[in-house]
């Protein structure tokens, strides 16, 4: 038997990414009497750096099998396998090494001196759509062309004569709102608060930005959100702001292509000030826009005036930054180019150095292609994290099907091809503005076009059973390697499908006190006495079959144990000694059973 597994330190030391100049181990173990002993007389290992020949380096032959210590001066991607006499032996399911697999496992080579903020790892991130969450006071004039409407009511959703769909309806929700709720925050244990945008902007949205250096009238004023950061940090919370920095709208100072603001903008003039942020073809009706949307034209970052206004010493980051906000998250970051988050992440941390930089990927970051270029967000000189999609994704298959094969793969993933500093500043999300509501998808009922989705409503029944799979859900997102990101309203079981319906007005008048507090309590277990497994523990697979794992969380002596069984088998675990499961208190000597359908964490007592 031939035996390779890059996410057991037996096989690679160190497991996942590591740093430039540091020594690599690769071992490959054999025993004999096998099917495969034929093939076990030499080994080489066959590296190539991404976009580079191959090169072979003979494996040592030791007692257990084959050896080898490789140190690699430069950063970046390289892939490998093995052959062993004339077979090939590459990356087979669930990473374990696998004769004639095709694919190549992954090396990803980072800066020596990467290191992500330490206060944002452990914690519990909280995200808020601004317009939505909380309303204080009465709103001001809304202003030309915006509408404001009753908290609580539908977004709209259809669009107007036109046949445009301007998301210019306003509910309210402001800053102050959101400051009146921090001791609700803080009662989940939030650490984290990420505001979708809060810069003057013409859509509810407000990723058609107007203005980088005004809080919209709407959410409040410069004084409001100085309140909130100052008493937010009394409540040990962070604030970080959605950076849109890929476009701006067309209904900016910047842009201005309504003629609103009284500055010259591009679309009005090649002599504008800002002419050299958009490129024209040809001026000015035809410019390149974000996914075509005519409203939101792209920027071009290559432009110095750009970038000396988003990264200049006053520039909008170092600006808000001042403030006292603890970070950024990068809308589209794989939109920006990578020396734009090169220069992004040096004036950041130049600012502030443990100011966070998450970024919005939605696959595997470590080895991302955008418009044909390999990306090098975690090469050291980028991101700190990103938003967790493979691992939302991974989580929702196995608790609506059952099969626990694409969580296990996602998980083994991450810890191979992530640097550990990135690994544990992950955004680990069930669900966003941008995606439908988690407890909408794990109900499961399907809509055939907005004006269905507008009517549906999970029934007692099936809202119910969804709940009880969100609770699952939420297990893993919250022990998993990574920050969990609670989208504000899933904790009081929001509904609603695809934008809008997931954008709807938290409704603080019909709390879900028992999902409240599951959400409380898994706030409390990041933060109680395991909390050193959470913020930085190595992840250590213990069983899995089809639709069980279970899985420890561990640094130094402390251990957490986790299982989540979707199948209606029972399992024993034995060990020695006493344990004490989380949710129920329960405590359990020698052995423990798994019941059907269950979850939950066990600890040492």
């Amino acid at each position: 038997m031939i035996y390779f597994d890059p996410t057991d330190r037996a096989c690679k030391n160190p497991v996942g990414a590591f740093a430039r100049g540091k020594d690599l181990t690769l071992a490959i173990y054999c025993t004999t009497g096998g099917e495969d002993t034929f093939s076990a007389e030499s080994c080489v290992l066959v590296l190539h750096r991404d976009g580079c020949g191959e090169e072979e380096f003979p494996m040592l032959r030791t007692e257990y099998g084959f050896s080898l210590t490789l140190r690699f001066s430069e950063t970046g991607l390289y892939y490998y396998h093995f052959r062993m006499g004339a077979f090939r032996f590459g990356c087979g399911r669930l990473r374990r090494g696998e004769f004639r697999a095709e694919k190549e496992w992954q090396i990803t080579v980072f800066r020596e001196d990467y290191h992500t903020p330490e206060w944002f790892k452990g914690g519990v991130m909280y995200q808020i759509f601004p317009d939505r969450f909380a309303k204080s006071g009465d709103c001001p004039p809304a202003g030309e062309h915006k509408i404001l409407r009753r908290w609580g009511d539908q977004p709209y959703f259809r669009p107007n004569e036109f046949g445009q769909i301007l998301n210019n309806d306003f509910f309210g929700g402001n800053l102050n709102g959101i400051r009146e709720k921090l001791g609700y925050l803080k009662s989940l244990g939030v650490t984290a608060l990420y505001l979708n945008p809060i810069f003057e902007a013409f859509s509810n949205h407000r990723y058609d930005t107007g203005d980088y250096m005004k809080i919209d009238r709407l959410l409040g004023t410069v004084g409001d959100f100085d309140a909130l950061i100052g008493e937010a940090g009394e409540q040990g919370i962070k604030i970080i702001l959605d950076g849109v920095f890929n476009h701006t709208g067309a209904d900016s100072r910047y842009f201005n292509l309504y003629g609103r603001y009284p500055t010259v903008g591009a679309y009005q003039s090649e002599n504008s000030p800002y002419a050299g942020w958009y490129r024209f073809h040809p001026f000015p009706d035809q410019y390149d826009c974000w996914w075509g949307i005519r409203t939101l034209p792209a920027v071009n970052e290559s432009s110095e005036e750009y970038q000396n206004f988003i990264l200049g010493e006053n520039g909008v980051l170092k600006t808000w930054l001042r403030h006292g906000i603890g970070g950024w998250r990068l809308d589209v970051a794989d939109e920006l180019p990578d020396f734009f988050l090169k220069k992004l992440r040096a004036a950041v941390k130049e600012e502030a150095s443990d100011a966070l930089i998450l970024g919005e990927v939605w696959e595997d970051a470590s080895e991302k292609i955008s418009y044909g270029v390999r990306r090098e967000y975690f090469q050291g000189e980028e991101l700190d994290g990103v938003m967790n999609y493979p691992l939302k994704n991974a989580i929702i298959s196995f608790v609506t099907t059952g099969s626990a094969e694409q969580l296990r793969e996602t998980i083994f993933m991450l810890i191979d091809n992530y640097p550990p500093e990135a690994l544990h500043s992950l955004m680990n999300i069930l669900g966003t503005h941008d995606t439908a509501r988690i407890l909408t998808v794990l109900g499961g009922k399907e809509c055939c076009g907005k004006e269905e989705m507008a009517s549906a409503k999970l029934s007692y029944e099936e809202h119910a059973r969804a709940r009880e799979l969100l609770k699952i859900a939420a297990v893993l997102q919250y022990t998993l390697p990574g920050v969990p990101c609670l989208y504000y309203g899933d904790e009081n079981g929001m509904e609603g499908y695809t934008d809008p319906f997931c954008r709807a007005c938290y409704d603080w008048e019909h709390p879900d006190t028992e999902l409240n507090e599951f959400y409380r309590r898994l706030g409390r277990l990041r933060s109680g006495e395991l909390k050193a497994a959470f913020r930085a523990g190595e992840y250590e697979e213990i069983f899995a079959d089809r639709s069980c794992i279970l899985y420890a969380r561990k640094a130094g002596d402390c251990k957490a144990y986790i299982f989540v069984n979707r199948s209606a088998n029972e399992y024993i675990v034995k060990f020695a000694g006493g344990y004490r499961e989380y949710f129920s208190g329960e405590v359990y000597q020698e052995k423990f059973l798994i019941k059907p359908y269950s979850y939950g964490v066990l600890s040492k007592i």
